[in-house]
């Protein structure tokens, strides 16, 4: 008498595509990021601006790399952790270099980050 490997085989399969539907190998993170709205100029007066577009991130109207960006930003936050930080991204920037630059400013110490739309009130630079 024989025995089949193909019920087994077949239990073996099921299991796998269940464990690989139940699965999640993403890390789903929310942000909490507020809109600043046009004309809050005293929301986000003494806010420290950060740009970001396509071809990189801005501090303060400056290109800066991301590392100094991160390190500038850890430093004004050691000195005072309620400061906001606003961060603008130009037209037509990609959804993940704001989210890049969101990381990069969560990992730097920024709590109080706020998106800065267009048409809002020109920002203090910070710094």
């Amino acid at each position: 008498m024989s025995v089949s490997l193909t019920p087994l085989i077949d239990v073996v399969f099921i299991l796998l595509v269940f464990f690989m539907l139940a699965s999640s190998f993403l890390d789903w993170r929310t942000l909490r990021l507020d809109a600043a709205e046009a004309g809050a100029g005293a929301a986000v007066e003494g806010s420290v601006l950060v740009g970001v577009s396509a071809s990189g991130l801005a501090f303060a109207g400056r290109p800066i790399e991301a590392v100094a960006l991160r390190e500038r930003i850890a430093a004004l936050m050691a000195e005072n952790p309620a400061r906001r930080v606003a961060l603008r991204p130009a037209p037509g920037t990609p959804l993940q270099a704001t989210v890049d630059a969101l990381d990069l400013l969560a990992a730097a110490g920024a709590r109080d980050v706020a998106l800065s739309v267009p048409g809002a009130a020109p920002l203090a630079a910070g710094g």
